[in-house]
């Protein structure tokens, strides 16, 4: 009976480093897509937000689908664009239709993964992640999350 006490307590301790480790990764991700966020304005003084890459890309014509900016490189995809800086850790981000940042469980694993001393985590750990940094992070629709205004 102890022994099994003592399983279930040692168990929870884990889980609970585990969540930590995961809510420190996010507190990371949103770090860093500030620090991307200040080097493309910085770098181009016309964007008023990052979601405006899009539209230098797609309807101006401005900036080509890829390139370097700064201390970054980036590839323009689908709803979003892919950072990757000179240390190789890597911020992809989506953007909604009102041009605020949104990103999944998967871009943060991926995030986690480019860091100099990767960070795999679980995306049950993500999940638990998300619910202690509310109202810091909002879900905007299933799986997806945005940094609170």
């Amino acid at each position: 009976m102890e022994q099994s006490l003592q399983s279930l307590a040692v168990g929870g301790w884990r889980r609970m480093e585990r969540v930590e480790a995961a809510r420190d990764l996010m507190l990371g991700y949103v770090r860093a897509l500030n620090a991307v966020d200040e080097a493309m304005r910085a770098a181009m003084p016309s964007l008023e937000r990052l979601a405006d890459v899009l539209g230098l890309v797609r309807s101006r014509r401005i900036i080509s689908r890829s390139g370097h900016v700064g201390t970054y490189s980036y590839k323009v995809h689908g709803a979003g664009c892919r950072f990757v800086s000179d240390n190789g850790i890597e911020v992809d981000v989506d953007f909604a239709a009102d041009g605020k940042e949104v990103f999944d469980l998967w871009r943060l694993r991926c995030y986690g993964l480019s860091l100099p001393e990767p960070l795999d985590v679980t995306d049950e750990d993500l999940q638990s992640a998300v619910r202690l940094l509310q109202p810091l992070l909002t879900e905007v629709r299933p799986g997806w999350f945005s940094v609170a205004s």
